[in-house]
């Protein structure tokens, strides 16, 4: 998209709040920015001398910055300098946002601390600190002025979302998971969810500290991805996966040839030889889409050395569990579940989500085949990630997958701020891939496996 056009989309009119909409609001919405007039006046003309000056200079993303900020500073000094300075300055940043940002996004998007932003309409945003979610002050003008940085969202990587398609995924150009849902799906009117994500990637040795995982764990998982054991990261929504598959990606060898596969693509590997595949969602006409398993079908014909599922939902549960017993070893994926055997049922469940009329018995045996270890991830009630356990999938006995720990984390309590005290134990249990990581030259001191006191 051009300079000029996506400064066309800025020129979105915003609507006039009427009587009954105000009347709705709730006492704590109803904060009245002062200078709201003056900053929509300001904007349509920042606009308006923007597309001269691209039109004149031939302006180039890099000094769009740069030249948007000028503007904003002289018409402001021209048309408010009976304003404090630090208020002028504050009104700049908000337009300068507005124009070619996130609108009153833009501060949390920058602020490290945030880790979750929920907008519930115009009038009520949430964040997630440090695993607590609380209230912002920050409001929208209208629904109109939500709409119009969810469309900012969208647009730049091609994907739209209007009343006939009320729902979308998308991502932020640090890569950071979007979904947004608009009326007549939400009652209080559109919402945006933003997954934030740090802009350096976390290395194992961030978990250690965070807590996650233990030293013994972290080591023991290095070595089951570089020997290519299948991995399943399981647990609830929030709870960290994909910070876990990420970590556990980069233990990938670099001379290796890896297909990443997602909904919305996010995951950051460093390694060279990376593939980034990305779904596509239906177009107006309701054609066009491809799914998740339509790429991991394809990806079996790029010659991947790695296999890597953002996240199976459904169907293609099948078509990865079928790549996993074929000659793929070594591949990740995430899934929703509360413990490593719920994961298990999950499975079952999405493989006869595909259509295919397989007995339960064969279902089975085809998971036992294809994953070596589930890795269980789960939010703790202070808001902290943990790694809960690290599973071993035996195999089958009659007609039940046998499952045995490796890890576990033992919760003990929690202190008087309400933090959880526990520790990640060993169970003693040696895994019987053991001999697999072995036999590709990496050891594991045995010591690893055996209980503390």
């Amino acid at each position: 998209m051009s300079l000029l056009q996506r400064l066309e989309k800025e020129k979105i009119p915003v609507k006039v709040r009427d009587e009954e909409s105000k009347k709705s609001d709730s006492p704590k919405s109803e904060k009245k920015d002062k200078y709201e007039d003056l900053k929509i006046k300001i904007h349509k003309e920042v606009i308006d001398e923007m597309n001269k000056e691209i039109k004149k200079k031939g302006l180039t993303d890099e000094t769009l910055d740069e030249s948007i900020n000028d503007i904003v500073k002289n018409i402001l000094d021209r048309d408010a300098g009976f304003l404090p300075y630090s208020e002028r300055q504050t009104i700049a940043l908000e337009i300068v946002n507005e124009v070619i940002g996130l609108g009153p996004l833009e501060g949390l998007i920058e602020d490290e601390d945030v880790s979750e932003i929920m907008v519930n309409g115009p009038k009520q945003v949430y964040v997630e600190k440090k695993g607590r979610i609380v209230q912002t002050d920050i409001v929208f003008r209208d629904e109109s002025h939500v709409m119009h940085i969810i469309d900012k969202i969208v647009s730049p990587i091609g994907r739209r979302i209007d009343e006939s398609m009320p729902m979308v995924d998308a991502r932020l150009k640090d890569g950071s998971r979007v979904n947004a849902i608009i009326p007549p799906l939400s009652l209080k009117g559109p919402c945006i969810t933003i997954r934030k994500f740090s802009k350096d990637p976390f290395k194992i040795q961030d978990l250690i500290r965070f807590g996650t995982l233990s030293s013994n764990i972290a080591k023991f998982l290095e070595a089951c991805v570089r020997s290519k054991l299948n991995i399943v990261i399981s647990g609830g929504t929030g709870s960290g996966k994909t910070t876990a598959l990420n970590v556990l990606s980069s233990f990938i060898p670099n001379d290796e040839r890896i297909v990443t596969i997602e909904d919305a693509a996010e995951l950051q590997l460093k390694q060279d030889h990376v593939i980034t595949l990305e779904t596509r969602a239906a177009n107006i006409e309701g054609k066009g889409a491809i799914t998740m398993r339509n790429l991991v079908k394809n990806s079996l014909r790029m010659r991947p050395d790695r296999i890597v599922v953002g996240e199976v939902r459904a169907g293609e549960a099948l078509d990865m569990l079928q790549a996993m017993n074929t000659g793929h070893d070594g591949s990740l994926t995430t899934g929703h579940a509360n413990t490593p055997r719920d994961m298990l049922s999950r499975l079952e469940t999405m493989v006869l989500m595909s259509g295919m009329d397989l007995p339960v018995r064969a279902i089975r045996e085809q998971i036992a085949a294809a994953i070596d270890v589930i890795v269980q991830q789960s939010r703790l009630k202070d808001g902290s990630r943990k790694i809960t356990h690290v599973t071993e999938v035996v195999g089958m006995e009659g007609e039940t997958i046998v499952l045995q720990d490796i890890f576990t984390f033992i919760q003990k309590g929690t202190d008087k701020n309400g933090n959880v005290v526990g520790e990640h134990r060993a169970t003693g249990i040696v895994p019987k891939f053991l001999t697999q990581i072995e036999e590709q030259g990496i050891k594991l001191p045995r010591e690893i496996f055996l209980p503390s006191d």
